[in-house]
């Protein structure tokens, strides 16, 4: 697909400064002439954090330098070669997805190149834009495109982008052209200079926030919540820099993992409960990396060091290294179990944990408490892989490929004028005859959502010949929306808040079904089962929605939203409290309990 590029600037009448159209570059205070330097071999992991703020310094050990200077770009307008095209998400695409993946390079000379390289190792977090602002002779230079990193940059953009520190971002979202703005990294200018940022999260208190800074006289550019952080420490009264981002966070609730760059400082931050990852890792050449998962070091040969801690924020510069710095007094985390079941890429580690050890012990878990006879056991890939092989192994039956996927999908495609039934999960997934034929099969899954990509899968193995199709689901049944940064439906389309386990299985036409109990799930974690959130799955918030939520996936999403804010309240529904989700939830969850 043709990709958009664009380079983003915010404008606030509360402190940042005016809208720029056609200028690229921000810059900032005369640099200092200290040289350019790092901190030792071996990072510093702070168990604990006391409620007071609290440093600990590490010494810069050599120096490193990029000569290249910065060359000016103009976007061009171009045609969607698409729009004509119909696009195939919604219901074949019936999964929750993560909005954001994020990257933070400090202390190389290819920074934006490295940068690129791991936000292809996180594109599985954001398929719709993706952005890298870099910094070099203390100016922020953006470049940001609708569609996957490969469409966004080439060579042409990267060499638009030198200097030895650089944030990216690659995000999901609603298809369209007036997306762009809301394409991250932000970038803005103000008072003492110029910040750029990158989100991934979800503040629940937003509309609250914005009306607030609003009234104050801000100017929103976006419809991105990541926006009024910038605004936020745009009107902050703290010094130096990083305590205006700790000043801002203060005021933020909900789900944030966020990575900030200035004229001479990376900056990395995670929100007091940890709903959504962040790691920190270091080259040979002892450049600092940021990344939303460890598969994104491991491309650019980053060694993993440790989790940004939930509450901590990490100030990377040259004179003093990293700097360790407790956000707040924070709670028992909650970090997103989601991120095992799903989102994570299997050679991840995510919040100390191995992705691909939880989801083989996931299809143990199913083997061992819904057994059935069966002669294959196939997967619907690629996120149902590493479950079903856990569970072929416990069961002793052959795993098998039963369904290939399809890589090549875009995301549009022409339908021919004769309707073909379950198009869109055809062109994804085709089954293989010789595999299903006569077989009794278990289907492992990830996740059942509105059950209607399930229907369609079962109806294409029993086409293939299937004797008898049995579904097996590698995680509780969801319930209830996601308020932290997950696009989930409305609670009221989940189809495990609306029937039983057994309507569910009538609804898709399988012969049986099963779902990882939660019980089951919190005794297989262990020791850390109090540390995740389980929101989904029970309705019970660790952080209350208290105000407003999609009804449907790509609907009145906040990218690329047109006019006043108010015009679209008919699009979101109320956040509920505590007592109306079990008032109207809890009931079909003790139903469904496994």
């Amino acid at each position: 697909m043709a990709a958009s590029a664009n380079i983003s600037t915010l404008s606030s009448s509360s402190g940042l400064s005016k809208s720029i159209s056609k200028s690229h570059s921000f810059y900032l205070n005369q640099p200092e002439k200290n040289p350019f330097s790092l901190f030792p071999k071996t990072l510093q992991n702070p168990s604990s954090f006391p409620s007071k703020p609290v440093f600990h310094h590490q010494k810069p050990q050599f120096t490193i330098s990029s000569k290249n200077p910065i060359s000016e770009f103009f976007s061009k307008k171009k045609s969607d070669p698409e729009e004509n095209f119909v696009p195939y998400f919604s219901d074949d695409d019936d999964k929750p997805r993560e909005e954001c993946g994020v990257v933070g390079i400090f202390g190389d000379p290819e920074a934006s190149r490295l940068c690129y390289l791991a936000l292809h190792a996180l594109q599985h977090r954001g398929q719709e834009g993706a952005g890298i602002v870099a910094v070099n002779n203390n100016v922020l230079q953006s470049v940001t495109g609708v569609g996957l990193v490969s469409d966004v940059f080439n060579e042409s953009k990267l060499s638009q982008l030198p200097g030895d520190m650089a944030i990216g971002h690659v995000r999901y979202s609603t298809a369209g052209s007036s997306m762009l703005k809301n394409v991250q990294p932000f970038v803005a200018g103000y008072r003492f200079g110029s910040v750029g940022v990158a989100h991934n999260g979800n503040l629940v208190n937003y509309r609250a926030l914005r009306h607030m800074l609003e009234d104050n006289g801000s100017i929103f550019n976006t419809s991105s919540d990541t926006e009024v952080v910038l605004h936020l420490i745009a009107i902050s009264k703290a010094r130096p820099f990083f305590l205006r981002i700790v000043d801002a966070c203060e005021k933020l609730e909900g789900a944030y993992s966020m990575v900030f760059v200035t004229e001479d400082k990376l900056v990395a931050v995670r929100d007091p409960h940890g709903f959504r990852p962040l790691v920190m890792g270091r080259r040979s050449n002892g450049a600092v990396v940021f990344a939303s998962e460890t598969c994104a070091l491991d491309l650019i040969e980053a060694t993993y060091k440790r989790e940004v801690n939930p509450g901590e924020v990490l100030v990377v510069d040259k004179k003093d290294g990293v700097q360790s710095l407790c956000l707040l007094p924070h709670p028992e985390p909650k970090q997103c179990i989601f991120e095992h079941i799903y989102f994570a890429l299997p050679n991840s580690v995510v919040f100390g944990r191995s992705v691909y050890n939880s989801r083989h012990a996931f299809g143990e878990i199913l083997a061992t408490e819904a057994p059935v006879n069966c002669d294959v056991v196939i997967a619907v890939p690629d996120s149902g892989v590493v479950a079903a092989l856990g569970y072929a192994a416990k069961a002793g039956v052959p795993f098998q490929q039963g369904l290939i996927r399809s890589h090549y999908v875009g995301r549009t495609f022409i339908e021919p004028s004769q309707k073909i039934r379950d198009f869109g999960v055809k062109l994804k997934l085709s089954p293989v005859r010789g595999v299903l034929e006569g077989k009794r099969v278990v289907v492992v899954d990830d996740s059942i959502v509105r059950g209607t990509t399930s229907s369609k899968i079962v109806r294409l193995i029993k086409e293939a010949g299937a004797k008898e199709v049995h579904m097996r689901i590698a995680s509780p049944p969801i319930i209830a929306s996601c308020y932290y940064g997950v696009d989930t439906p409305s609670s009221e389309e989940l189809i495990s808040n609306r029937m039983s386990v057994e309507e569910i299985r009538e609804f898709i036409g399988c012969d049986s079904l099963a779902f990882l109990s939660i019980d089951s799930l919190k005794k297989m974690l262990a020791g850390d089962s109090q540390t995740f959130c389980y929101a989904c799955f029970s309705g019970k918030y660790p952080v209350m929605p208290r105000e407003i939520k999609v009804k449907k996936v790509g609907d009145f999403l906040d990218d690329g939203l047109n006019g006043p804010m108010d015009s679209i309240d008919g699009g979101w529904v109320k956040g509920p409290t505590n007592i109306d989700i079990e008032k109207e939830i809890d009931p079909m969850y003790k139903q469904n309990k496994i």
